[in-house]
């Protein structure tokens, strides 16, 4: 480190107390030199003003002419003032003769009135005759007989007065100095109190006191705007270590519930698997047997390995692939399907506005956009939920149809309610599937949690399989894909009913559609069922 880097101060206190000190100086500084300045120069017309109304009398060119003060001047002829008057001759020769106090060493003249270089009646410098004395303002006058006489006065007072003057500014400039210094300091402490309290702050949670927030003196403020921003960053940083905190959690819930689930059925599969080697002669009734439970959690292990890859690809490729997709249809096909895996179940396929109205409305056909075998396998899942915990008396109703946003509380957030997905705006149209069953319902605490991978309520119905507890998780994970969203209304005792809310798309200028609100635009076409 070179020795300017190790002086330079490091606080930003001590900077600005430097700099101030610095500029107050300098402004001490250039101010006592114009005043210096202006003091001399007043001085100096002072003394050239005296110079300009000092004229030797004509009879003193005639008496010097006449040979009169030739020898070196005497007492008599000292001038009561700090006058010096000098003469040279005809010739242009300095001559001894001069008026005034000749014990002072007066101004250094040359022997010569051609090498003086001055200009007649007007004032000049001329050094001292020793180096030690004080400059000299002379002017020149031309007499009689081309004569030419010089008078001088000295610039001691104008000297001492500055020299004085000097000393008195270099003193106010030290005295300023370092007032400037300790005032400045204690301003500078004052006036950074509010980033010092912003210091420590951040400090604190740099180490770990996340949950501080910086002061805020005043907004209006440099300090106050850089507390604000801070705050916001803060903010921002926690939500971002809160989401993945909860996102690591998550993982690790996941991953413990995948792990324990894969171990189930490769567990029955391994001892299974050992059963039949281990006793190759048992009977072929228990071998079918053996086989058929082989079978079973084979089955179920790829389900789970399934659901998982599609969780996966769902996470990985947010967008789907989308194309037109008629709602009614795809609900039929899944009830078919369903059917058949559960012979005994009663279910129906309703319009919407079925529960709501005091008749009984047409089936109409729900176009919306997106991938029909992903939301084929939301209503399918959906049916086998309700299949599978709800008992063989439960009757279970499919609804589809189209809604505006905030219609019967569509689309939004209430009480009772756990929904998937953001909120909908009130009175954007939406395509509507609802799979409603009157079986006991769902309690609050699992209702919460029916979303979550891997939660498994207890199965009710006689005719249900085992699943794997993901089935909703990737009913949510495609409305959410679709940018829809995916509800659940319950009542303990009274049923549940769950709801895909998929946006409506907007019609062709000329294609024929039906409107069931003047306040929305549904996108259902005109055809009937």
């Amino acid at each position: 480190m070179t020795p300017a880097r190790r002086l330079r101060p490091r606080s930003l206190r001590s900077r600005l107390v430097l700099i101030a000190g610095l500029l107050a100086t300098c402004a001490v500084v250039l101010c006592q030199i114009a005043g210096l300045t202006v003091v001399r120069t007043w001085l100096t017309d002072q003394v050239d003003d005296r110079l300009t109304h000092f004229r030797p009398p004509t009879g003193v060119y005639r008496y010097i002419a006449d040979g009169g003060l030739l020898r070196r001047p005497t007492t008599d002829t000292t001038l009561p003032s700090d006058y010096r008057v000098f003469f040279y001759d005809q010739r242009g020769r300095l001559l001894d003769s001069a008026l005034g106090d000749s014990d002072t060493p007066g101004p250094r003249l040359p022997r010569n009135a051609a090498d003086l270089h001055l200009t007649a009646g007007r004032p000049g410098t001329l050094a001292a005759e020793e180096s030690s004395g004080s400059e000299w303002r002379v002017i020149t006058y031309m007499g009689p007989d081309r004569m030419r006489a010089v008078v001088a006065l000295p610039l001691d007072t104008v000297d001492g007065a500055t020299t004085k003057l000097l000393w008195v500014s270099l003193a106010l400039g030290i005295a300023v100095a370092g007032g400037v210094v300790v005032l400045g300091n204690v301003a500078v402490r004052l006036g950074l109190r509010p980033l010092t309290r912003v210091e420590r702050t951040a400090q604190r949670i740099t180490e770990g006191a996340l949950e501080l927030k910086v002061p805020v003196p005043d907004p209006d403020t440099e300090v106050g705007r850089l507390s604000l921003a801070l705050n916001t960053m803060l903010d921002r940083l926690r939500t971002a270590l809160h989401r993945t905190e909860t996102s690591e959690r998550q993982l690790r819930r996941f991953l413990a519930d995948a792990g324990h689930e894969l171990r189930t059925p490769l567990t029955a599969i391994q001892g299974f698997a050992e059963l039949l080697l281990d006793e190759p002669r048992m009977s072929d009734e228990r071998r079918h047997e053996a086989h058929t439970l082989l079978n079973q959690n084979a089955e179920r292990m790829s389900r789970l390995v399934d659901d998982l890859f599609l969780l996966a690809r769902l996470g990985e490729s947010p967008h789907p692939h989308r194309e037109t997709v008629d709602l009614l249809s795809l609900a039929a096909d899944a009830i078919a399907t369903t059917a058949v895996r559960h012979p005994l179940r009663g279910i129906t396929l309703e319009p919407l506005g079925t529960a709501r109205a005091g008749h009984d409305p047409d089936l109409d056909i729900v176009e919306t956009t997106g991938d029909p075998y992903q939301l084929a396998q939301v209503v399918g899942n959906l049916l086998a939920n309700a299949c599978t915990h709800t008992p063989l008396s439960a009757r279970v109703r499919v609804r589809v149809g189209a809604a505006c946003a905030g219609e019967h509380g569509l689309g939004a957030d209430r009480p009772g309610r756990v929904g998937v997905g953001p909120p909908q705006a009130p009175g954007t149209p939406l395509c509507v599937v609802e799979v409603a069953d009157d079986g006991p319902g769902i309690e609050p605490g699992q209702a919460a949690r029916v979303f979550d991978r891997f939660y498994r309520a207890e199965a009710l119905g006689t005719d249900a399989t085992p699943g794997t507890g993901l089935g909703l998780a990737i009913a949510a994970a495609i409305a959410q894909a679709h940018d829809g969203r995916l509800e659940l209304d319950t009542r303990p005792g009274a049923g549940c009913a769950f709801r895909l809310l998929l946006p409506a798309p907007c019609p062709a200028p000329d294609a024929p559609h039906e409107t069931q609100d003047p306040g929305c635009a549904t996108g259902v076409s005109a055809g009937r069922r």
